[in-house]
């Protein structure tokens, strides 16, 4: 049996319907195909408009389910790139990256002012999440002037630009506006629709997605925040003020520290993968292996203790007590540092000095609740 096509009609059905249907679908079939572009097809008359030779570039069909095409080429360290997009009345971009993070690149947005050569291309710098921290006309993308075009053409948008650069960004971040809205006066652009990355092989013109895979950045953040950051004070303070309740206190301990101190490494193996020349990225990275050397250095202790009634016990107890507040304090910095590498918005930094002022007056209470027993 054949299988009916989406256009199949009805027999039965009043002549008019018939007509009126198979009317329909032959418009949606040209609409469709007029919308679409593929690596497949090529510029045509598009690519006469562009200011700069389209005839050698490389294609790649960049986002399958938004329709995004892109097209580069290098001669003489200028890179040419023209990318089209359904046009839906809003801001096509492309975005490039060195870690596949949108926060952190330099972007190239564009929209058309209606059918036909005309519109907008700009850079922008984004440096957070609200539209407000994206500025226009800002960005580390050396752009040649006068070589920026957008076309309007079978609906569809192609943003045309190049730039100057040994090598583009490992990176490229493709985003789309919400339709029918043209950013605001000012140029800044209203918040991407919907958005994703990908890893880009130049030399091979190949893709791969890593919009919806692994987040290096946003794990080893997490992971370190979390183990170093947050448990391992938890555990100091359970050592400390809760020896009263033997032996809970000492498997607590071990345990919370125990969590922390997987959880922490596995957070500044994740960073070795990151590649930031943010400033601030040193800092942090020497940081990190400080940190992970008092952790090791406390696991090593942990295994080495010597007896209660060791006359070297109490020198222990000191190396053990000390280097585990100085990896404490160390990490209490390094998340610091961390979000303002990562461009994280306030809320992120508030939260997490709300949790060390609370754990700080938690502290002290116990502190001095230890103080008046002792005495």
């Amino acid at each position: 049996m054949k299988p009916r096509s989406s256009c199949s009609v009805n027999h039965g059905a009043p002549a008019v319907a018939v007509i009126l249907a198979v009317v329909w679908c032959c418009l949606s079939s040209v609409a469709r195909s007029q919308s679409s572009d593929s690596c497949s097809g090529s510029l045509a008359g598009v690519g006469k408009l562009i200011p700069f030779d389209t005839s050698n570039l490389t294609c790649l069909d960049a986002w399958s389910s938004e329709n995004f095409v892109v097209r580069y080429a290098s001669s003489g360290g200028t890179w040419s790139f023209v990318l089209s997009a359904p046009d839906k009345g809003g801001y096509v971009a492309v975005g490039f990256s060195p870690d596949g993070a949108m926060v952190g690149s330099s972007a190239v947005a564009g929209w058309s002012s209606g059918n036909g050569v005309g519109g907008v291309v700009k850079q922008y710098k984004l440096g957070g999440t609200s539209s407000g921290s994206c500025p226009p006309d800002q960005g580390s993308l050396t752009l040649v002037a006068k070589n920026t075009l957008v076309v309007a053409q079978s609906s569809r948008i192609y943003v045309a630009f190049q730039f100057t650069a040994p090598q583009p960004t490992p990176y490229l971040i493709y985003a789309v506006g919400p339709s029918n809205t043209k950013p605001s006066s000012g140029n800044y652009l209203a918040q991407h629709r919907t958005y994703t990355s990908a890893a880009v092989n130049y030399v091979a013109g190949t893709t791969s997605s890593a919009g919806g895979g692994f987040d290096t950045k946003k794990w080893h953040g997490a992971m370190a925040g979390l183990g170093w950051g947050v448990l391992m004070p938890v555990g100091i303070a359970l050592a400390r003020y809760f020896k009263k309740h033997d032996p809970f206190w000492f498997y607590a301990h071990i345990s919370v520290q125990g969590v922390g101190f997987v959880l922490g490494v596995a957070g500044i193996v994740a960073g070795f993968k990151l590649s930031d020349d943010a400033p601030g990225a040193d800092t942090h990275k020497a940081l990190g292996i400080t940190i992970l050397v008092f952790g090791c250095l406390q696991v090593l202790a942990f295994l080495a203790r010597p007896d209660k009634s060791s006359k070297v016990r109490r020198y222990w107890n000191w190396y053990h007590h000390y280097v585990g507040r100085a990896a404490v304090a160390c990490a209490a910095v390094n998340i610091f540092i961390g979000l303002h590498i990562a461009h994280e918005g306030n809320a992120t930094r508030v939260a997490y000095g709300i949790f060390l002022a609370v754990l700080a007056l938690i502290a002290v209470f116990l502190e001095v609740k230890l103080w008046r027993r002792s005495r």
